[in-house]
Parts: C-alpha cells; structure tokens; sequence
C-alpha cells in the first residue's frame, strides 16, 4: 500500500508520530539519571515505578474515551496533555513539579495511543494493516535511533530550548489533528453511546473492561504478550548487565598489525546500534517477506527467535558471535511488532476496539513491572541460567499463542457474525 495512497488520518498521524518520537527519545534516556541527581538514587528508583502504573491507567481511559466519544476527541486530549506538561516542564523551577510533569507526559500519550491505534485500523483495509502498522514501526525507530545521541547534547546542554521544542510540535500536532483529522469511529460504536452522569461513566467503563478480561482468547494473549516482553525488556537489563560483567574488551577488527579495539561499554553499545539499525531498516522488509505468514506462525517464531537468540548470547563472551545473537533476536523481536497491532483490530469487535487496543497495553505494562527479577536472579545463578529463564519465558508464551489459536476461530468468527448480523 503506497504512503501516498494512505488516507489523510494516517499520513498526519505518521508525520507527527515520528517528530514527536525523535523528540521523546531526546529526552526518555536521561530523565531517570535527572530525576536521580535531584532526589538520589534510592528515592528515584521507587518514583519511576510510579509512571507506568499511571500510564496503565491512561491507556484503559483512552481506550474507553477512543470508543465512546470518537477517535478525535481522545487524541486531541492526549496530545493537549502532553504540549502542556512539556510547557510545565519547560518552566518548573521544581523538581517536584518536573516529577508531575514527567508523569503527566506519559499519561497524556497514554490516553492518546489506543485512539490513535484504533484509527489506523479504522481506516486500513485489513490485508494491508500489516504494512502499515510495520511502516508506524519504522517511524518509531527513527526516533529510538537518532533521538540519544542527539539528547546527549540537548538534554544536557540546551534542556529548556529542548522541552520548549517539544512543546511546539506537540501543540503543532494537536492543531493538525484538530484541523485536518475527520473522525473514523465505526457507525456500530456510535449507536452505543449515550449521555451519562459521571459515576455512570465510570461504572460503564469498568463493566465494559470486565467484559474484555473475561474473554479467554484476550486473556492468553495477554498471558503471552507478558512473557515475551519480560523477556524483550532484558536488551536493557540483564543483557547490559552480562555485557559488562563478563564480556572482556577485545578486538573487532585485525589487520596486518592493526587492530581495533572495543571495551565491554562499547561491545554493548555496538549490539544497541545493530538492535536499532535493523529495526529502521528492516521491518518493512521482514513484514514482507512474512506477509504470507498467519499470525499464529509469526507470533510464535517471534517468541522463540528472541528467546533462543538470547540465550545464545549467554553461551559466548566473543564480540563477533554476540552481533550474529543479536542479529537473530531483533529478526524475532521486530517480526512481532506489526502483528501484535493487527491482531488486536482484527480480533476486537469494531465497537470496542479503542479499549481492547487500551486493554492490550497492560502486557507491556505488567511485563515491564515484572521484568527486572532477571537482575535478582544474576545474584544467585551463573549467566546460563539466567539466560535459560528468559528462553523459558518465551517457550511458554509461544505454547499460549498455540492455545490463542486452537480455540479462537470459533470465537472470532462467531464474534464477527454479531457485529455483521
């Protein structure tokens, strides 16, 4: 599907999602070294265990927001956050007050996100929201790539003009989706919604939710969506850990008497580039290729090429083996991350998909949360095993993604059934 055929929505909504992620990655990476500065180490670590839970909360109410007022009215609410907590920021003469603009950040982009995936799906035939979620990828990664190295500079050197940039292109984009956008909520989520006082609201949204969780094909594919990325997580983690504990500084090329050498901060740091090279470069190529792919197949060789990769790294401390592990996990991990998206808006009725996108978020959130045991585990075991956990993991997540699909044709289909009949 060529970028110029996109409709309007998706060619607005890639543009700034691409700014705004640069922009975010100029700052992300340094914020919990900030925040330790300015309160210490110890009460830093316990603060940002703090934003994601909220954020969790944000992406269920954006998801509710997404289905029951429209696509619009939930993006235009996340982006108006976000430009007026980069404001915030920009101004605080506070820590305190950076804190709550921090998580006001992550809260605004929260509500924003499930919407804002509920739109792509909206307005995408389905055979090409593979490709198009995979191009959303990329854009993603520009910014992942480009955006630390360019806040090494920034944030340290030039913050306020920095937060005072984001805050433009954020109210930019807030005023490009409220001039340019249209709304794309589905006729069959517009007939449900009715005026309500708040604690109506309220309790509509935890019964709509309740309803969600008890659908047991969501329910393992969350179980499993957890355990994978409790193991993606460990790319920032344990394997930094391993990197610099037990992988020596060597040489990476040798020729003639001349050698190039890497310590074990560089090795680790080349293995981020190669993670993060492959992911701008081959995502649309990878989804290509496994186009013809169910998304069963993929989710589940997905799981098991990041698992084995990784614990292929723990087998070895030589640099050039640990390029071609890291090589094998990233084909793994970046296969997956078009599919999960299209998955969701496939399987989700059209009346619900905002808060089943939201609902989705909270394998990311709870694997996140659950993530750093890796590094209590390296206090008690030797590399191998840590490394076994992690292939266990995603073992037993593609065995969930085989029960997801042994039972949901039945379902799905059934479920389409309602929603057309």
């Amino acid at each position: 599907m060529n970028w110029l055929k996109w409709d309007l929505n998706l060619q607005i909504r890639l543009i700034g999602d691409t700014l705004f992620n640069l922009l975010f990655w100029m700052y992300f990476p340094y914020i919990t070294l900030f925040f330790s500065d300015a309160f210490g180490k110890t009460a830093a670590s316990m603060l940002m265990a703090v934003p994601p839970l909220v954020s969790l909360l944000g992406s269920l109410f954006g998801g509710y927001l997404a289905d029951r007022f429209g696509r619009r009215p939930a993006m235009l609410l996340g982006a108006c956050m976000q430009s007026c907590m980069f404001a915030a920021f920009a101004l605080s003469s506070s820590h305190w007050l950076d804190y709550a603009a921090y998580i006001g950040l992550g809260l605004g982009g929260a509500i924003y996100s499930p919407g804002s995936s509920a739109m792509v799906a909206d307005v995408t035939p389905e055979k090409d929201r593979r490709m198009v979620f995979a191009t959303f990828v990329t854009g993603r990664n520009i910014g992942a790539v480009f955006g630390p190295a360019l806040g090494s500079v920034f944030f340290f050197h030039y913050r306020h003009e920095l937060l005072w940039t984001c805050t433009s292109v954020t109210l930019l984009y807030f005023l490009t989706i409220l001039l340019f956008s249209r709304e794309t909520l589905p006729a069959s989520a517009r007939m449900n919604r009715t005026r309500s006082k708040l604690t109506a609201i309220l309790k509509e949204q935890v019964v709509s939710y309740g309803v969600i969780f008890k659908d047991k094909v969501f329910a393992l594919y969350i179980a499993a969506g957890i355990l994978v990325t409790i193991a993606f997580m460990q790319l920032d983690m344990y394997l930094a850990m391993y990197v610099k504990e037990y992988v020596p500084g060597q040489a990476l090329l040798s020729f003639s008497g001349w050698t190039f050498n890497l310590s074990s901060a560089q090795v680790f740091g080349l293995m981020l580039g190669l993670n993060g090279l492959l992911f701008v470069l081959c995502v649309l190529p990878v989804t290509k290729l496994f186009e013809g792919w169910s998304e069963r197949n993929i989710l589940i060789m997905s799981a098991l090429l990041f698992g084995g990769g990784m614990f292929l790294i723990g087998l070895t401390t030589q640099v050039w083996l640990l390029l071609v592990f890291t090589f094998v996990f990233t084909i793994g991990e970046l296969s997956r991350s078009p599919v999960t998206d299209s998955f969701i808006s496939k399987y989700a009725p059209e009346h619900a998909r905002g808060q089943y996108m939201g609902a989705a978020n909270l394998q990311f959130s709870v694997g996140r949360f659950i993530a750093p045991v890796t590094i209590m585990l390296s206090s008690w075991f030797p590399p191998v095993v840590v490394f076994g956990f992690i292939f266990l993991a995603t073992i037993l997540s593609s065995l969930l993604y085989v029960q997801v699909f042994k039972i949901i044709p039945a379902s799905y289909y059934e479920k389409k059934a309602e929603i057309t009949g």
